[in-house]
């Protein structure tokens, strides 16, 4: 996978997508970054630092949506030059690809815009890696026309797709790791949302929910199918997280699920 500064080692390991949900401040950004540096270099993990520089998709006028864009985009970028690791953040308009590529290294389509065929190939026209998030609606096996979309525009640009589950209900999500074997086949990588996919949207209450405990259960059973990477957010205080706390992992609790998972990756080798 070319991306410019993944780290490569001798090793089959998967690759790490974490950070925070959004972009709160440069400090927390940097202690975060920092400290899954460390951990993924001692453990031989390529890392990608994970941010969003702005959420779109409130449920209420009086969520958090960000810090300001080229604010949290320039965050962004000092995360990838102090500690030379790829950053990925989320775009959800077709101006916002051009803008975003400026700062990250890969573009993100946010799963219920996986189907937006303009902002698809507007992200693809910036030359970066493209992460598609599978839509709650989709099976696997459709992602192959997002990836399609993608290389119309670029025969050459890194896809990858990416799992979050899919809806059960109308307040809860399941995961069918089906899926993930079955995007798989379109010779891309591909990745699970061990946090997202744990959410419980459209409470009443008008804040996401969350299944944090289980986050450990999806990682494992997402390496043991041979997912070639896995998406965490991770926060060192997710009950006062500015978003999205309720299904974060605890930033203290990264090193330890990593290294499970990195012994489930080499028993199935």
């Amino acid at each position: 996978m070319n991306i410019n500064n993944l780290k490569k080692y001798n090793s089959n390991h998967f690759f790490l997508m974490a950070g925070p949900c959004a972009i709160e401040n440069r400090d927390m950004a940097l202690k975060i970054a920092e400290k899954i540096t460390r951990i993924t270099g001692k453990l031989e993990i390529p890392y990608i630092f994970k941010g969003s520089y702005k959420k779109a998709n409130r449920t209420k006028t009086d969520s958090f949506t960000g810090i300001g864009d080229e604010k949290a985009l320039k965050i962004l970028k000092e995360v990838s030059d102090n500690f030379g690791i790829p950053t990925v953040t989320d775009i959800h308009e077709t101006h916002e690809a051009a803008m975003a590529a400026e700062y990250v290294d890969i573009l993100q389509i946010p799963a219920f815009l996986c189907r937006q065929t303009e902002l698809i190939s507007a992200a693809a026209q910036t030359g970066k890696a493209v992460n598609i998030k599978k839509g709650q609606f989709l099976s696997g096996s459709s992602m192959q026309f997002a990836v399609e979309k993608v290389k119309a525009e670029n025969k050459d640009a890194v896809v990858m797709l990416t799992d979050r589950g899919n809806s059960f209900g109308y307040t809860d999500l399941v995961v069918d790791y089906r899926n993930l074997v079955d995007m798989a086949k379109f010779d891309v990588p591909v990745i699970m949302d061990c946090t997202h996919s744990l959410q419980r949207p459209n409470q009443s209450s008008g804040i996401t929910g969350g299944n944090p405990e289980m986050i450990s259960t999806i990682a494992k059973a997402a390496i043991a199918v041979g997912a070639s990477g896995l998406f965490i957010e991770t926060h060192p205080d997710p009950a006062n997280a500015l978003s999205d706390g309720a299904n974060m992992l605890h930033l203290d609790k990264l090193e330890n699920l990593i290294i499970q998972l990195v012994r489930i990756r080499q028993a199935i080798l």
